[in-house]
Parts: C-alpha cells; structure tokens; sequence
C-alpha cells in the first residue's frame, strides 16, 4: 500500500480551514486561561474564613497576595522566553496540572502545619501554618506564569495584527469571566458551607481544572504550519525562519532596548495595582468599608469582571476600528474613566442605594479592562509574533511588581489606618496610568514593517 498524495488545500478551502483553527485556538484557549484564574483568583473569597478560623492576620494574608504576585510576574517573564520557543499546547496543559495539585495541597494546609509543628494550635502552629499557606501560595505563582505567554504565542501566530486588538480584547474576556465565576462559586462556598469552608474555595477549582487540562490537549495545535497550513501573510520576520527563534540582537532590539515596551511596563503597573486591588481585596473592602455582606461581596466583585469584558471588547473594537490599531490612545480613556469611578465610589456613603454602589463599581470595571488587555496587543504588535510571549512577559514584571502595593501594602495599610487611604493610593495610581498612555499616544499599530531578525 503506497502512502496517497496529499491534494493540496484551494484557497478558499485554505481560508475556512484558518478560520476555523483559529476560532478552535481562540476558545480554547480563552477556556484554559479561565481555568488558570479559578486557581488563583479564589484565594481572595478565602481569606476572610482563614482570617477568621485559623487566626490568620491581613498583613501576612496581603503578604502572600505580594509575594504570589511577584513569582507569577518573574515566572510570567521566564515562561514567556520559554514559551516562544517550546510547544505552546503540552506547556499549558503542563503549568494547569501543577497548579492543579498545589490548590489540593493548599487546602490541606492545616494538616501540613501540624506535621510540622507537632501540635494543632499556639505559636508553633501558628508559624508553621504561615509558613506552608506561603509556600504554597509562591510555587502557584510560580506555575501560574505557565498560563499566559503560551496563549500569547498561540494567538499571536492565529490572528494577523490588524484583528488582534478585537480578537485579543474577545480573548481577555477570559480574565473576567474566570474571576467572575470562581468569586460567585466560592462566595456560596464561604457564604453557606460552614466551618472548614475555604478549604473547598480549593479543592472544587481544582476539580474543574484537571478536566480542561485533558481539553487543552485534545483542542489545540501549535501555529498554523502545524496543520499544514500558511503562515499569516505580512507578519514574516525577514532571516527568521517559521519554526526558528529570533537572534539575540532581535530580541535585545525589540524588547529590552525598547523605550515603548518599557513604558508599557509602567503603565501595566498602574492598571493591575487598580484591579488587583479591587480583586483580592474587593470582598473584604466591601464588607468592611461599605457593610456589604460576603454572599452580595461576591456577586460585586463578579459584577466588576463581567462590566470588564463589556469594556475590553468595546475597547478592541474601537482601537481597530477608530484607533488604525493604536491602543495607548483609547487606553487614555479608559485609565482617566477607571480613576473617575473609583474617585465617586470612594465618596459614596456605605448607607447609599446599592444600586449606586454596584453601578459605580461596574463603570470602574468597563473602564479598567480595556487597557489591561490593550497593553498586551501592543507589546505584541511592536515585538511581532516571534517575540510575543517574551515581551508580555516582560511588561508583566511591571504588572506584577504592583502587588507590593495591592497585596502586602494594602493589608498594612486597611489593618494600620483603614481603607480610606488605600482608596486615595488607587485612585492616585489610575491618575498616573493616564499620563503613561498619554505619552504613548503617538505610539506605531505594529512593527512588521520595521524589522528584520
């Protein structure tokens, strides 16, 4: 029996056959993604029942907030170097399973304390278990940076630069619908579970990940070659082969020389410190600045996520359609709307309707999510698809170096002198957010045209 000839692919056969990989990439992984914040983003519904049960104090709760973050942006940055050069479907599959089994082990903490301590409460208890939950917490952010630069790679290989901005902004909507689902699901966990209940804000993520891993593995391919398809046309890298890294003066060039990419960092800074803040400390901010309850804290934390995928898809599609692409520009907008809103709901007296308060705090999310997805599609487009998991990687340090303010600064400071400041220090940061993409206002769509590896 001798092997058929292969007939190949009319162009419009061609074109349906992209079309339909790269929708298949797109929702797969917007689902893997998802999955990676149901294994981060529950901490938060947690930490008022570890506060509460195991004697945990806020500072050392935003210190695991900090250092988590800080991991996962260092690890985002070394992921996304490996990421480029590595299959992007096994390492997404890989990084969900470990931190699959790090949010088992988490829930067990307890367990691991007393082995170590040799005693269930008192001091010894006490460090042990601060020691474990930090621990643990760091090796999540650790593998959690596994998550994002493969899905940069992949879509950046997919969608030709002047969709990405919409496409990407439809794709970011996977932030918020994995915050908003996980901050509903554990709120009903912690609002009716009873004692022990943070344990399952945990364990039940973690169930629903190790399905979608066997997902990522059967439903996606690496770039389009890979199916025997054609690369995006006018997105090739000239001396840089399909499969082939970029040399080292490519890379210097495009990423850490560059004064764009840089400025990209900071004004990631601004943005996540705003919605980390409201994330990781949304529920215990509303309960204890504004007297919500943790079951009605949940649904307005996942009230803010879902008003955000409103806002990254009206902010992609203004950006190609009335931008020409340029996303710092409809960034300016967003960040100066975020401060604005923020600014009203600190004002807002916790005897306001609550309607005004929820509407309030859905305007500040509308606002913020545009740009965080936004900074990513920029990054991408001025270091081409050959770099782009490196260079969001990298932006993502900045990102992720704000949790030294939202995580550990926060806690010291609601704990030392009340969540007054820690308003004034938010809205302050989205000011400053606005003048960094004022800055980048004249800032180029994408960089093909420019570059040669």
């Amino acid at each position: 029996m001798f092997p058929q000839e292969q007939v190949p692919l009319t162009p419009s056969e061609s074109a349906a056959r992209f079309k339909y990989w790269q929708y298949r990439t797109i929702i797969a992984t917007m689902a893997g993604y998802m999955l990676f914040y149901f294994l981060r983003k529950n901490f938060s519904l947690a930490m008022p029942g570890i506060e509460s049960e195991l004697g945990v104090t806020k500072t050392s709760l935003g210190l695991f907030l900090t250092l988590h973050g800080l991991v996962y942006g260092l690890s985002k940055f070394l992921n996304g170097y490996w990421s480029d050069r590595m299959n992007s479907r096994r390492y997404m599959a890989i990084g969900l399973a470990l931190c699959v089994l790090v949010n088992v082990a988490f829930g067990f903490g307890p367990v691991f304390a007393s082995l170590l301590s040799g005693t269930a409460s008192g001091p010894a208890f006490m460090v042990a278990l601060v020691g474990v939950f930090g621990v643990l917490w760091v090796l999540n952010g650790l593998f959690q940076g596994s998550g994002f630069p493969p899905c940069a790679r992949l879509l950046t290989h997919w969608i030709p630069p002047g969709e990405l901005a919409t496409k990407m902004s439809v794709w970011n909507t996977s932030h918020s619908i994995g915050a908003g689902l996980i901050v509903i699901l554990c709120g009903y966990i912690m609002a009716y579970g009873g004692p022990g209940a943070w344990r399952f804000c945990f364990w039940a993520p973690a169930m629903i990940a190790g399905a979608g891993m066997i997902f990522l593995l059967w439903a996606l391919r690496d770039t389009p070659s890979s199916v025997g398809l054609p690369e995006i046309p006018g997105t090739e890298i000239k001396g840089a082969r399909a499969g082939e890294p970029v040399d080292k003066q490519f890379l210097r060039e495009r990423v850490f020389l560059n004064p764009l990419i840089w400025m990209i960092g900071c004004a990631n800074f601004t943005i996540n410190l705003v919605r980390f803040a409201v994330l990781d400390w949304g529920p215990t901010l509303l309960k204890e600045s504004k007297g919500v309850t943790l079951d009605h804290a949940g649904w307005m934390v996942a009230a803010f996520e879902i008003a955000g995928i409103i806002g990254m898809l009206a902010a992609g599609w203004v950006t190609d359609r009335y931008m020409g692409g340029r996303a710092p520009r409809t960034c300016v907008f967003c960040m100066a709307g975020a401060a604005l809103f923020m600014f009203l709901f600190w004002i807002l007296p916790g005897t306001a309707p609550a309607w005004v308060l929820f509407a309030t705090l859905l305007a500040a999310g509308f606002c913020i999510y545009g740009p965080q997805a936004l900074t990513g599609v920029t990054a991408a487009n001025i270091s081409t698809k050959k770099l782009a998991g490196t260079s969001i990687g990298f932006t993502s340090l900045f990102s992720y170096a704000s949790v030294i303010v939202s995580g550990v600064g926060m806690g010291a400071l609601a704990q030392h002198f009340g969540w007054y400041y820690a308003y004034a220090v938010i809205i302050g940061v989205a000011v400053a957010g606005t003048l960094i993409f004022m800055l980048l206002w004249n800032a180029k769509a994408n960089a093909y045209d420019e570059v040669d590896a």
